[in-house]
Parts: structure tokens; C-alpha cells; sequence
């Protein structure tokens, strides 16, 4: 639309594009989605997200939609067919610590019923509201998701570091880091 502005990071791609036009900041309350991005946002690490988006049609096929039961039984055998598909990020311990974090993820759900139930306690279940004006200006971690990374380490998960989960608390709508001139989403979310 002509006139509208988004974030300048959208700007880059068709994906990223239609990323932020449609799920990036708004906030997320499906558990299945909200633990596949969890997964997602760790195979990012070290790697940008365009890589992410283009790969995640592989990666649901290759992680069974990322179911999380399925997923914290798979075995050697199943690891070494992940390592071998390269339609995914083909990290050793990207790969094995999904499946660990699948695990951590069933514990948790029986601790607080869901991860949805986890998360959004934390901010009360209500978004963050950011007023960046420019991309120079946001965070990549914030005190928030250093002491939600902390206490996901404790409870077992792995790539889950502050900024990854900063990365994953922006993408799910926690926080609304579109900025303040982004016409396309900010007011939307």
C-alpha cells in the first residue's frame, strides 16, 4: 500500500515481507505454534531469519509439525536422518537440543498446564508495548528475557539464551517491537 511504512528489516524479501505482515508481533497463543517457534527461534542462532522461513516448510516435515511428544521419543536413528536432510539447518547439537527441549517442554506443561500458561504470566498476559523509533534502538535482550532464558536453562532446555528468547518473545507478540512508523502492523497488534 502506498504511503505505509514496516520495519526495515521487512524490507529485505517477499518472506520476510509477508512474515511481518501476518505473524511477526502478533501476539501467539497456540501451544503447538508457540513451541515450534521456540525451536525455530534456537535453529536460528548464529544464522538470519530468512534462512529460517525459507527452511520451515522442511522443518515441520522434517519434525512431525513439531509435535512435542513425538518429537522428545525420537531416537538415534531419527537424528541421524535429521542430519542427513538438507532442506533443514543440519546442526548436531541444534538438532539434539530440540529434542531436549522437547522434553523440558512436556515437564513444564505439567508444572503449568501449557507453555502459553508459562510465557504470557510474565508479562502479565497482556503485550509489551515498545515506542522504538528507529532498528538502532531495539534490544536484542532485555532483563525480561534474560530471567525467562535463566529459568528455561534451569528447567532443561537448551538455545535458549536472552537474546533468542528476546528474538522468540517478539515474533509470538510479547512484546510489540514494530516501530513507531511501521503503518503496516504496529497499531494492528
Amino acid at each position: 500500500m502506498k504511503g505505509m511504512k514496516r520495519c526495515p528489516w521487512a524490507e529485505k524479501s517477499e518472506i520476510e515481507r509477508e512474515y511481518h505482515d501476518t505473524k511477526w508481533g502478533v501476539p501467539l497463543h497456540n501451544e503447538r505454534e508457540l513451541f515450534r517457534m521456540l525451536i525455530l527461534e534456537g535453529m536460528q542462532a548464529g544464522l538470519s531469519w530468512v534462512t529460517i522461513l525459507n527452511k520451515m516448510p522442511a522443518f515441520d516435515l522434517a519434525f512431525d509439525y513439531f509435535d512435542p511428544v513425538v518429537m522428545a521419543g525420537y531416537d538415534e536413528k531419527k537424528v541421524e536422518e535429521l542430519l542427513a536432510n538438507p532442506g533443514i539447518i543440519r546442526n548436531q547439537l541444534k538438532i539434539r537440543g530440540a529434542i531436549k527441549n522437547a522434553q523440558a517442554y512436556l515437564k513444564l506443561c505439567e508444572e503449568f498446564g501449557s507453555l502459553d500458561t508459562y510465557l504470557w504470566e510474565y508479562v502479565d498476559h497482556q503485550p509489551i508495548l515498545n515506542a522504538w523509533k528507529s532498528m538502532e534502538e531495539v534490544p536484542a535482550k532485555t532483563p525480561l528475557s534474560e530471567r525467562i532464558s535463566k529459568d528455561l536453562k534451569k528447567r532443561g532446555f537448551t538455545f535458549v539464551g536472552p537474546t533468542i528468547i528476546y528474538a522468540f518473545m517478539q515474533a509470538i507478540g510479547m512484546v510489540n517491537d514494530h516501530l513507531v512508523d511501521c503503518s503496516f502492523r504496529r497499531n494492528d497488534v
